[in-house]
């Protein structure tokens, strides 16, 4: 009984270190990648709303052809590595990993090749070809090449449960990505005066750059530990013996599932892209560049912001899949019915009040990143509750890919976009520009209801437990949502929201309040140490609370 609480805390502290380590890759890099936008749409000037509708569809594209050329190849190959390591076979996941990168370099050319000779195809907005987002879309083909290096690096790592090497590799990467875009957007914009499609052709270069960088970075921390990983190999038991096709066909049939869950947002953000213009059109009686401005307040401006905080459930499931793939090879039950709880729990008491608190700050927030707007800072208010739907989708699709559940992931998968795709014109008719936030949600709450009940019959995970710390999360994340619109309403009354310096005075009062009350209340009821365990005792220390 010993041992296995003690496999339980250390399973739950390399749970929570490795999120810690990936929550800070995936928030400074969402940081990052959201501040730039204050200089960057301020140079743009007048074409900022436009500029921000080509990046937006192009990235959607870009995405599921990282996912394709990376074949969700690094997902498996950590979840394969977790697995053999599991087992001390550490050689076969060096083995694993050698194929897998030879796989890389051809999947990165081939989707490269394609991306970039079927742009004309996939630039249509729903009723023509756009030749600059042509030209947008292409200048993303270049970093395809190289990211599928740098995503099986990151997996390898992520095998061995050492989350910090990816971490400080996302933030170098997103580093370097947004000083080109930051340089060139200036010099093309403000110092040539020239094309603003020109800048966002080199914005989007930038993603190459950066994977230039955060290879780098990989591959010297691979360099540091070198001695430590070739005597784990060393010391293998050497009873598994893997062929070189049987390693191939077990990646394949792991990486496959990957790419389609992995691009289940993606897939949702893909119908909003090629079904807003010509619905929206239908609709309302606008011009065709309102109505591509419209789409950039939901699909680029208010999504950047959420995602900062969706990134902490994307932190979560990367840590998640190798942890549970390692106790499912072990048939340990009982730990993974702990880990689902853990991670829900964390997820939980992390997501839901980060969402109340962006929803409360939504009109302050969106005139520091795109200046004073009132339906952009409605759109960014919906969104925020929207990022709770695509977190908890996030990490119970990882649950069920660290489980092996793939298939039936990817039919729930289908089932919220069938019904994604069957609401999207009925929302849009009633809702308008707020239609595709609401479509999203009912079919992503299809997909987390099926996802749970399936884990709790087939896992018997602490329901019970979750949906009592659920409803305790809730409770306080209202109480913090009341109190930071009250102060923010009292504090308007002498700083105004619609101007930058003064929003963000009102943000960083509305972010301590928010922060303090949220923490007062689930330190004093103990919610904060049941959620973090034994953790939460050092962390109050240190904090002077206990």
């Amino acid at each position: 009984m010993n041992n296995n609480n003690f496999e339980e805390n250390n399973t739950q502290a390399t749970f929570l270190k490795g999120s810690a380590w990936m929550t800070f890759g995936s928030i400074a890099s969402r940081i990052l990648g959201a501040l730039y936008i204050i200089p960057w749409y301020a140079w743009m000037g007048d074409y900022g709303n436009i500029a921000n509708a080509l990046t937006a569809r192009s990235y959607n594209i870009y995405s599921i052809f990282i996912l394709i050329s990376t074949a969700g190849i690094p997902g498996a190959i950590a979840k394969q590595v977790a697995k053999y390591n599991a087992i001390n076979e550490y050689g076969v996941g060096r083995k694993l990993f050698k194929k897998g990168l030879t796989l890389m370099i051809i999947f990165g050319i081939v989707s490269a090749a394609i991306m970039y000779f079927a742009s004309p195809i996939l630039a249509s907005n729903g009723s023509h070809s756009d030749p600059s987002q042509i030209a947008v879309m292409r200048s993303l083909a270049y970093a395809i090449l190289i990211i599928p290096i740098l995503s099986i690096l990151r997996g390898y790592f992520q095998g061995y449960a050492d989350m910090m090497p990816s971490a400080v590799s996302q933030f170098i990467e997103q580093l370097a990505r947004v000083i080109w875009m930051l340089a060139t957007a200036y010099i093309i914009m403000q110092v040539q005066h020239g094309s603003y499609v020109k800048a966002v052709i080199q914005s989007n270069f930038a993603a190459a750059v950066g994977a230039f960088f955060g290879i780098l970075v990989l591959l010297a921390f691979m360099w540091r530990r070198k001695w430590q990983l070739d005597e784990l190999v060393e010391n293998s038991n050497n009873a598994v013996s893997v062929s070189t096709t049987d390693l191939f066909i077990e990646i394949i049939e792991q990486a496959i599932p990957f790419i389609i869950i992995d691009a289940g947002i993606q897939f949702f953000y893909l119908v909003d892209q090629y079904t807003f213009h010509p619905m929206i059109a239908q609709v309302v009686s606008i011009s065709s560049d309102k109505i591509e401005s419209w789409y950039a307040l939901f699909a680029l401006n208010a999504n950047k912001l959420i995602m900062i905080i969706i990134s902490l459930a994307s932190a979560m499931a990367v840590t998640t899949i190798p942890l549970l793939s390692a106790a499912h090879a072990q048939r340990n039950y009982r730990s993974i019915a702990k880990q689902i709880s853990n991670t829900l729990d964390l997820f939980l008491f992390i997501m839901i009040p980060s969402s109340f608190g962006m929803a409360a700050i939504a009109k302050p927030l969106y005139t520091i990143f795109y200046g004073s707007d009132p339906l952009g800072s409605d759109v960014l208010y919906l969104s925020a509750f929207t990022a709770i739907t695509l977190g908890l989708f996030t990490v119970l699709m990882a649950i069920m890919q660290g489980l092996s559940e793939n298939r039936l992931a990817i039919r729930y998968l289908i089932i919220g976009l069938v019904l994604k795709l069957i609401l999207q014109y009925p929302a849009i008719l009633v809702f308008k520009i707020y239609g595709p936030l609401i479509s999203t949600n009912l079919g992503m709450l299809a997909i987390i209801f099926l996802a749970i009940k399936h884990l709790d019959v087939s896992y018997d995970f602490n329901l019970s437990r979750t949906s009592r710390r659920f409803i305790g999360v809730t409770i306080f994340s209202v109480i913090m949502f009341i109190s930071v619109v009250a102060v923010n309403f009292l504090a308007g009354k002498i700083l105004s929201p619609d101007h930058r310096t003064t929003a963000m005075i009102l943000v960083v009062i509305a972010v301590f309040v928010g922060v303090a009350v949220y923490g007062f209340l689930s330190v004093k009821t103990g919610l904060f140490q049941k959620v973090f365990g034994e953790r939460a005792d050092r962390i109050l220390n240190k904090l002077h609370l206990d």
